[in-house]
């Protein structure tokens, strides 16, 4: 049984898979299981994916239900989702198996935003902050949970957006996150293609439409789902 399966949501992920992937090879090679759910790219992400992956699956397009199905499938004690565009810090594993052996049931990483912009530093502490204030992680942050208790609270809900927030309050019933120091580093492309305080402002609209009952269905038509993204 692998120590942590590491799970790979992607769509249409090309440019930046291959690099993703080798970026992970060393923790293969030490045993940690590496598996690359598709939601039926169009640009041969999965014929990147097989040689650099121990399993690569194909599940029907979203996040929730990507995550999951690599979950389904998943050997590891510990789970391990993670975006393309983000890469882990040194010894990310380890942090994750000690997390563990404290019990703690799961966790994230800080985030380090990438790119030009002068705020995004300030957002990515925003980010961190609010996270250890309110005990939810987001995808960004590289969420970890213990196998057992990801398939206890019935995994991610089937949902087009807040997945990952969804996911933590069901977590949270069982005790609050690991928040680790250690940052993962994500790309920046989405808040500077739009304009950094803009994003920011609409995330948090996002969010908190969200948290007053608004459709998910309908925020994820909002935040631009569409043919080409999970």
């Amino acid at each position: 049984m692998p120590p942590i399966s590491i799970i790979l949501p992607v769509l249409n992920e090309a440019a930046a898979l291959a690099c993703a992937l080798k970026a992970l090879a060393p923790l293969r090679a030490n045993g940690v299981e590496i598996i690359v759910v598709d939601g039926g790219s169009s640009d041969g992400s999965v014929d990147i994916a097989r040689p650099h992956a121990d399993r690569t699956i194909v599940a029907p397009r979203g996040r929730a239900s990507q995550m999951n199905a690599g979950a389904g499938v998943a050997r590891g004690r510990m789970l391990l989702f993670l975006h393309a565009d983000t890469r882990l810090p040194e010894d990310a594993c380890r942090a994750i198996l000690l997390a563990a052996s404290s019990g703690r049931h799961w966790g994230r990483f800080d985030v380090r935003i990438e790119g030009n912009s002068a705020w995004l530093p300030v957002v990515a502490k925003l980010m961190n902050w609010r996270s250890r204030l309110t005990g939810i992680a987001t995808g960004d942050q590289a969420m970890f949970v213990c196998a057992e208790a990801f398939r206890a609270v019935g995994g991610f809900p089937d949902l087009p957006l807040m997945e990952d927030i969804a996911l933590s309050r069901r977590l949270l019933k069982m005790g609050r996150p690991a928040c680790l120091d250690a940052a993962v580093a994500t790309s920046g492309r989405r808040w500077e293609t739009h304009g950094v305080l803009r994003t920011v402002l609409f995330m948090w609209s996002l969010r908190l439409r969200y948290f007053f009952g608004a459709d998910p269905h309908r925020l994820a038509q909002e935040y631009g789902y569409g043919p080409d993204r999970p």
